[in-house]
């Protein structure tokens, strides 16, 4: 199988092309080539197939546990990296089909006629708990509320950016984010598991860790650094319609919120790391 491996902001990817040859979605042989010691390694497949829906192209994330996401920021732009460079979309402004609906990409081309940055229209913000989706009796709404997990009482924000995110700026330890991000990350509250930021506004934008659902700590989380500039936007810690640095462990994301919530724009680098054959 050909494939191609990249990653944005240090968040990691196989590219399968199903645009050019046949290929079948394999949760299994996913998991098995997302191992770091035992196969390609990456946070998940990519699989490039024909456009849906009205979109150039379409994307399907198999996270590295085998599980299916609905989106992926991160993911979403080396794709449209790889699309845009190997002349497989000819546009510079496209849209791609995913489980969370069609997304606008913008690309950026340096000197050599390659992508150096991709923009993303993530879509819509919702806050609706419903929509996340999150079970709790406080709402219809979960914004800057309190709630304990475990013997930790923690303040936090529920958003669904297509995929489910909770986002809390309480000031905690090291150690107690560790054991944290698993413990909300699988909560029986949160009935499809969701995406858990740990954000720290400064001087410099905002601090972002994420622990990511089918894929446990990550260098990046495209989609979760929308969702904690939406939750920092909602708390009144930044301002809407401005680019935000979200600054992950693998790099920085400018995020953009409109004060409707009506859009959340990403922008941010992706590389291509290496291509080859896997002879499994």
């Amino acid at each position: 199988m050909k494939f191609w491996k990249y990653h944005g902001t240090g968040n990691d990817f196989v590219i399968v092309d199903g645009i050019n040859e046949s290929v079948r979605i394999d949760p299994e042989k996913v998991a098995r080539g997302c191992k770091r010691r035992f196969g390609i390694g990456a946070d998940g497949f990519l699989y490039l197939l024909p456009g849906m829906k009205g979109a150039d192209v379409s994307m399907r994330i198999i996270n590295s546990d085998g599980s299916e996401a609905e989106m992926c920021g991160n993911g979403i732009r080396c794709l449209a990296k790889y699309v845009s460079d190997f002349g497989i979309v000819k546009k510079d402004e496209f849209t791609v089909n995913t489980l969370a609906g069609n997304k606008r990409i913008v690309v950026e081309k340096g000197s050599d006629g390659k992508v150096s940055s991709v923009s993303v229209g993530l879509g819509a913000a919702s806050l609706e708990v419903a929509a996340v989706p999150m079970t709790y009796n406080a709402g219809p709404r979960f914004v800057n509320q309190s709630i304990k997990f475990g013997d930790t009482e923690i303040k936090g924000t529920a958003i669904s950016m297509g995929n489910p995110h909770f986002v809390t700026f309480t000031n905690l330890s090291g150690e107690a984010v560790k054991s944290l991000g698993p413990v909300i990350g699988s909560d029986p509250r949160f009935p499809q598991k969701v995406n858990v930021g740990f954000a720290t506004v400064t001087n410099k934008g905002i601090d972002l860790r994420v622990y990511e659902r089918g894929a446990g700590w990550t260098m990046a989380c495209g989609t979760g650094a929308g969702a904690a500039a939406v939750a920092a936007c909602l708390n009144g810690l930044v301002p809407y319609d401005a680019p935000i640095d979200v600054n992950l462990l693998g790099g920085t994301l400018k995020i953009t919120v409109a004060k409707d919530l009506s859009s959340v724009t990403m922008k941010g680098p992706a590389v291509l790391v290496f291509d080859g054959f896997w002879r499994e």
